[in-house]
């Protein structure tokens, strides 16, 4: 079954860094378009980056532009997320998210909270 597992999350001081890990398995991963989506608290679930099969195109929300960066490894079935320069408001659950035959699936979320 498809199952995708995130890491790297935990508490940086503004102007910090991260890195986000999607582990994948279960399909066809290099065929698949993995997407990162956030929530934080209040708030409703964001769409902050995209990375398409074999990392042919990428796609960002306007709020996270210039500062994080997708990309993959096919031989890891792993998809990250590099964040620089992050900021209070990039608080909130990172989830990774696939479509598989129609369906939707997510991995269980890492915790990022930027605060001094």
């Amino acid at each position: 079954q498809v199952q995708l597992v995130e890491s790297g999350g935990g508490l940086v001081q503004p102007g910090g860094s991260l890195r986000l890990s999607c582990a994948a398995s279960g399909f066809m991963f290099s065929r698949y378009t993995i997407n990162w989506y956030r929530r934080a608290p209040g708030k409703e679930r964001e769409l902050v980056a995209a990375i398409t099969g074999i990392g042919v195109s990428t796609r960002y929300a306007d709020s996270v532009k210039a500062r994080f960066t997708i990309s993959r490894d096919d031989a890891k079935n792993t998809v990250y997320l590099q964040m620089n320069s992050l900021k209070p408001e990039d608080t909130a659950v990172y989830y990774c998210n696939v479509r598989v035959s129609f369906s939707d699936y997510w991995g269980q979320g890492t915790q990022v909270t930027v605060s001094s």
